[in-house]
């Protein structure tokens, strides 16, 4: 049984002037699937080699192979890129000639144009290869990564708490909670991560700042080179509001202060009601 969206490995029944035929299996010949000589990456084939073909639908909806590996199969998550949008559903690049189709309703955010998200590829009801965003069927909570690991994920949707939901190395579940990051993410980000504690389910709990010592030490660098470029002072001290510091330096309040209290054991900079200044 021919298997639409995977590699099947078929026998060459004939040779035709624009192709191959490849025996499906079935005893009929109209049901042979043709191997275009365009998809057989000039690879010299004979009439009875069993050839390993990614199988799909063309344009006429008629079953075709080729040699040429796409980025995905069916059943698996892939990062692809989003080439065009109609009023029905989007299409992606997947490495074939023929981009794979995301219905409207398979979208759970918006795609834009031109970007890469990640997306999970199935076969739908009229047997062509279709791709959605609800990739998390497709991801496991059991991976081998520990404590402290850095690994590398891409955003693909967010929690009713504003957690974002990652799937690390496209296979395994991680999210980073609400107040881990300050950034302004979206889906298809992809970016670089700390495991910072395991669940009991097995789901890496992640986020994008490295240690805290590291973290206090680059902060402190960036408040020093705001000062510098403000005159030497800011109107940002530890009892400015959270929303303020997230805004101005893409970090929670509480780093803030850990950042200015070493600075000023430092004996770098001094605070009042106004603000923060550099020592002259």
């Amino acid at each position: 049984m021919i298997k639409i969206g995977e590699y099947n490995s078929l026998k060459i029944a004939r040779k035709a002037e624009f192709g191959y035929f490849l025996d499906a299996g079935t005893g009929k010949s109209a049901d042979d699937v043709l191997l275009p000589n365009s998809n057989t990456m000039g690879k010299e084939l004979n009439v009875g080699d069993e050839i390993e073909v990614f199988i799909y639908r063309d344009s006429k909806e008629r079953l075709v192979a080729t040699l040429k590996k796409p980025l995905a199969t069916v059943n698996e998550v892939a990062y692809l890129k989003v080439v065009s949008k109609t009023p029905m559903g989007a299409f992606v690049d997947f490495g074939l000639e023929r981009d794979v189709f995301v219905p409207m309703k398979e979208q759970k955010y918006t795609l834009e144009e031109g970007s890469s998200y990640l997306f999970y590829l199935y076969v739908d009801k009229t047997g062509r290869i279709a791709a959605t965003t609800e990739v998390d069927r497709a991801l496991s909570s059991e991976s081998e990564y520990r404590v402290g690991d850095e690994v590398t994920g891409i955003v693909y949707g967010f929690q009713t708490n504003g957690s974002a939901m990652v799937a690390v190395d496209g296979k395994y579940r991680g999210v980073i909670l609400r107040n881990e990051y300050f950034t302004d993410l979206k889906p298809g980000f992809e970016m670089k991560l700390r495991v910072k504690r395991i669940y009991e389910e097995g789901k890496l709990g992640l986020t994008p700042r490295g240690k805290a010592v590291d973290e206090r030490t680059q902060l402190e660098e960036e408040i020093l080179k705001y000062l510098g470029k403000h005159g030497g002072e800011m109107p940002y001290n530890d009892k400015s509001s959270p929303e303020d510091i997230r805004k101005v330096f893409n970090q929670s309040k509480n780093y803030f202060k850990n950042a200015l209290g070493g600075l000023m054991k430092k004996d770098l900079i001094t605070q009042d009601e106004n603000g923060t200044k550099l020592k002259k």
